[in-house]
C-alpha cells in the first residue's frame, strides 16, 4: 500500500472515530499495525482536522450561544462549558506533566475498551430508569471535566464516550443533551490539547524532524478527517434521537477482546 493511501485511510479512521464512543486510540492502534507508525506531529494533524469538523457541526449552536449572551439561560450554559474546561485544565496537566498515563499499547487498550463498553450499558440502564432531562447542572459540568482527564490517563478510554455516559449518569439523562454539551467542551479541550502538543513537539527538539514530513499526505489526511468528523458527528446527533448507545458498547468489547487475542501485548 502507498504511503499516501495509507495516510488517507489513518485521516479517515480518525474522523470517523474521535468522536463516536469507540475510541480512537483503539482503532488507530489496529490501523497502524498494519499501515505503519506515524509521528507525533501527524497525529496532531488529524486531531486537529477532528477538532474543525465538530466546530463547523455545531457553527449554529455557537453562534446563538455567542450572540445571546443577553439571555441567562446561554451565559450559565458557556459558563458550565468553561467549568469542565478548567476542570479538565487545572487537573488534566499536572497529572500529563507527572507522566500518569498508560502506554498505548495492545493489553491496556483492550481493556479500556471492554470496561467502557460496559460503562456505556450501565449508564445506558440508570438514564433509562428516569425521566429524560436536558438540564446541565453544575455537577454534570465538573464530573465531564474529570472524565475527560480519566480518559486521558487510560488510552481506549475515549473522551467523548467517558464524558456522555458521566454526564448521563450525573442527570443529563437525555441523550442528545448530554452529547451536545460533551462535544462543546471538546472543542476548546481538543484546541489546547492540540497546541499544547505542538508545544511539546517543538520544545522536545522534534521539531527538526517535521522538515521530513511528508506534507502532501499530512494535509490529505488533515482533510478526510475532517470530513469524515463532520459526517460521522452529523450521523451520531441524529441516530441517537431515536436509539441507544447500546450498540457501540458491543463493539467496543468485541474489539477489545479481539485484541487481546489477536495483536501482540507489546504492539
Amino acid at each position: 500500500m502507498s504511503d499516501t493511501l495509507a495516510a488517507l485511510l489513518l485521516g479517515i479512521l480518525e474522523g470517523l472515530t474521535e468522536f463516536l464512543p469507540v475510541s480512537s486510540t483503539g482503532h488507530l492502534l489496529i490501523a497502524q499495525h498494519w499501515l505503519g507508525a506515524r509521528s507525533d506531529l501527524f497525529n496532531i494533524v488529524i486531531q486537529a482536522g477532528a477538532i474543525l469538523a465538530i466546530t463547523l457541526v455545531f457553527r449554529e449552536r455557537l453562534w446563538s450561544l455567542a450572540t445571546g449572551l443577553r439571555e441567562r439561560e446561554n451565559r450559565l450554559y458557556l459558563a458550565k462549558i468553561g467549568a469542565a474546561f478548567l476542570v479538565t485544565a487545572l487537573v488534566g496537566l499536572p497529572v500529563r506533566l507527572l507522566g500518569w498515563e498508560l502506554p498505548e499499547t495492545v493489553s491496556p487498550v483492550a481493556i479500556a475498551l471492554i470496561l467502557g463498553g460496559v460503562w456505556i450499558l450501565f449508564a445506558e440502564r440508570i438514564a433509562a430508569g428516569r425521566p429524560p432531562s436536558t438540564r446541565v447542572t453544575w455537577t454534570v459540568a465538573i464530573l465531564v471535566g474529570l472524565a475527560q482527564v480519566l480518559a486521558g490517563i487510560f488510552p481506549g478510554t475515549s473522551r467523548s464516550g467517558a464524558a456522555i455516559f458521566m454526564a448521563m449518569l450525573a442527570g443529563t439523562g437525555q441523550r442528545s443533551a448530554a452529547t451536545e454539551f460533551v462535544f462543546l467542551v471538546g472543542i476548546p479541550t481538543m484546541f489546547a490539547a492540540s497546541g499544547y502538543a505542538v508545544l511539546e513537539y517543538f520544545l522536545k527538539g522534534s521539531g527538526g524532524a517535521a522538515g521530513g514530513e511528508a506534507w502532501g499526505e499530512l494535509g490529505l489526511a488533515f482533510v478526510a478527517a475532517s470530513a469524515t468528523g463532520f459526517i460521522a458527528v452529523r450521523w451520531l446527533m441524529g441516530y441517537i434521537k431515536q436509539h441507544s448507545y447500546a450498540p457501540f458498547a458491543f463493539y467496543r468489547i468485541a474489539l477489545g477482546a479481539a485484541l487481546l487475542l489477536w495483536l501482540p501485548a507489546g504492539g
